[in-house]
């Protein structure tokens, strides 16, 4: 795939090949990442972060991964602080704001806005999520996550199995991971939701249609093979109002005790973030915090490394980044991470 100019708007965009281009330019992107060394391979470059929905891992780490390959970022914050709130349509906020960038990251509400934003965009946009539809960097991270974690364990994405809990009708990270997933063989899916938040049909469909095995219960059963054990928040905000949420907060927390009853020692525990710490629902126990097999503060770096390959391959600056390199000169710890 030539990423050069082009959007990133599905993960459909992509096959094992272009998936494995953009892991090989994560890895070369860790010394940056930390802070062993620098590069300045994007001076005077701009980045547009334009996020329309609450988001804080996402926004930050794509304006961090850009910064770190030495851009510069403008960021819009909330619908009401943009001319969106004025009825500005997105094709005019698009021609407008891609004059001011030279990339352009954007999270909305609505599902399909990103790839409508992109149709009037003069310059390469890049997928924050679009509703409860897509989260392409995400997937990416996740999968680039599971085959770092697996490979610790001396094991491969192919003919693992993995569970996903927790609001898979909602939740986007689920979907687009699932589509990439497909890409591989031999997986055992495990989808623990109730029966109203159940995976779609239209993932379900991709799934089945690459030949994996689905196991669809809203028990916590079966598991105890599991590699990986996803779960997710429930999507308060893709409800009609809280209450309606409620009734599902705290059906499918985590905590030691399920995790030593229900999953192998060294099944990897991932999640998206945020995870709900609240009392009603406390999703995933801080009683965990200690568990080497928790993934989710590696997989939140990760979408540094994902993001700055996304950057390097689609500015087309792959082969210049460490002719642009220099010493860093501050003190960090993460050098020794």
């Amino acid at each position: 795939m030539n990423f050069t100019g082009k959007n990133i708007l599905s993960v459909d965009q992509f096959d094992r090949h272009s998936i494995e281009q953009i892991f090989e330019i994560a890895d070369r992107m860790l010394p940056y990442a930390r802070r062993q060394k620098r590069t300045r391979v994007l001076d005077g470059a701009i980045l547009g972060n334009l996020f329309f929905e609450a988001s804080t891992r996402t926004r930050i780490s794509f304006g961090t991964a850009f910064n770190l390959l030495g851009g510069e970022v403008r960021e819009t914050t909330g619908m009401e602080s943009s001319a969106l709130a004025k009825g500005e349509s997105l094709y005019d906020t698009a021609r407008v704001l891609s004059s001011y960038s030279d990339i352009i990251a954007m999270r909305h509400p609505k599902s399909g806005s990103v790839a409508e934003f992109a149709e009037g965009s003069r310059v390469p946009v890049i997928n924050g999520g679009d509703g409860a539809n897509e989260h392409p960097t995400q997937a990416l991270l996740d999968l680039y996550t599971i085959k770092k974690e697996l490979a610790y364990h001396g094991h491969d994405i192919d003919g693992m199995h993995i569970c996903m809990m927790g609001d898979l009708k909602f939740g986007r990270t689920v979907h687009s991971l699932s589509r990439l997933l497909s890409m591989y063989k031999n997986i055992r899916f495990t989808l623990i939701a109730p029966h109203e938040l159940a995976m779609p049909d239209s993932i379900l469909n991709v799934i089945e249609q690459a030949g994996h095995q689905v196991t669809i219960t809203d028990q916590v059963i079966g598991i105890s093979d599991a590699d990986i054990v996803y779960q997710t928040r429930i999507q308060q905000e893709r409800f009609t109002s809280p209450q309606e949420a409620n009734q599902y907060r705290g059906k499918f927390r985590l905590n030691s005790e399920i995790y030593t009853k229900h999953y192998k020692p060294n099944t990897v525990i991932m999640h998206p973030l945020p995870r709900d710490s609240r009392a009603e629902a406390n999703e995933l126990d801080n009683d965990l915090n200690q568990n080497p097999n928790l993934a989710i503060f590696r997989q939140a770096d990760n979408g540094v490394l994902i993001r700055m390959a996304l950057f390097a391959l689609t500015l087309g600056v792959t082969d210049q980044v460490d002719r642009h390199e220099c010493e860093v000169n501050w003190y960090s710890d993460k050098r020794n991470v």
